[in-house]
């Protein structure tokens, strides 16, 4: 008997005061918002069923309410601090089964990853599956690439259960502290392309992801694979971040994740 797929949302923490880079989320990259190129790749998804970005019921973010709802994309207001919260109701309202938790500072996320770690998950009938964890786990996939998938039922014992601020702020670390709580499976990469920072905190980090737009004419239907083959033939590029330092889930919002 052949089982039907769950229905898989795909939720995008987005919001405007990122305090090393304020208002990144709609930074230009090669003519659109950066919130719009990762919208538009999460959209490319076979897997993922419907897209939305949740963002804050702060002033400040009505920026993105306005961009969501002139480009036709499914947007939920919610807690600034409490992000668990907010992507709790964001997967609630629109009726997920299974989650994919993405940041809207993830210019270069790959469809094809998204489908590959999905399909891990599913395959494994786990509770939370990830391409990246903090030590003692090793991440593999280059960072930008974080792709983050549980059931519906898992966020919601953790919305229920989780009470240290870092748990509230980055939504799944509950999941995967303890070891044993959840059934869990980290999905790695073939080759260990860890060292590549790919994600926009910094000035540097949106530099690097404009040069790359620039080098696929302002597409969106690149792969990470062809950006891997661009830094092979040009490892300048990589220089461009490559002192800049990676915040840990450990970290603040205020200081971290959109």
């Amino acid at each position: 008997m052949i089982m039907a797929k769950p229905r898989i949302v795909a939720i995008i923490q987005a919001r405007m005061s990122s305090t090393r880079l304020p208002g990144k989320v709609l930074a230009d990259i090669a003519g659109q918002p950066m919130l719009a190129r990762v919208v538009e790749r999460v959209r490319m998804s076979v897997l993922v069923d419907e897209v939305i970005v949740a963002t804050t019921t702060d002033s400040t973010d009505d920026a993105i309410q306005t961009l969501c709802s002139d480009r036709g994309y499914a947007c939920m207001r919610g807690s600034a601090a409490d992000v668990l919260d907010r992507v709790y109701h964001a997967a609630h309202l629109h009726s997920a089964e299974v989650i994919v938790r993405l940041t809207g500072d993830c210019p270069l996320i790959d469809p094809g990853v998204i489908d590959h770690t999905v399909g891990a998950f599913l395959k494994s009938k786990v509770d939370f599956a990830a391409n990246r964890l903090p030590p003692p786990w090793k991440r593999t996939f280059p960072i930008g690439l974080d792709t983050e998938v549980c059931t519906f039922q898992a966020l919601e014992r953790a919305w229920k259960e989780a009470d240290q601020p870092h748990q509230r702020e980055h939504v799944m670390p509950y999941l995967y502290e303890v070891p044993g709580k959840f059934r869990i499976i980290v999905v790695d990469s073939e080759r260990d392309y860890g060292r590549l920072r790919w994600t926009v905190d910094t000035p540097e980090d949106l530099e690097l992801v404009r040069q790359i737009y620039a080098r696929f004419a302002g597409r969106d239907d690149f792969s990470w694979r062809e950006v891997l083959q661009l830094f092979e033939r040009e490892p300048q590029l990589a220089a461009i971040n490559a002192q800049v330092p990676h915040k840990t889930y450990r970290d603040s919002e205020s200081e971290a994740a959109p």
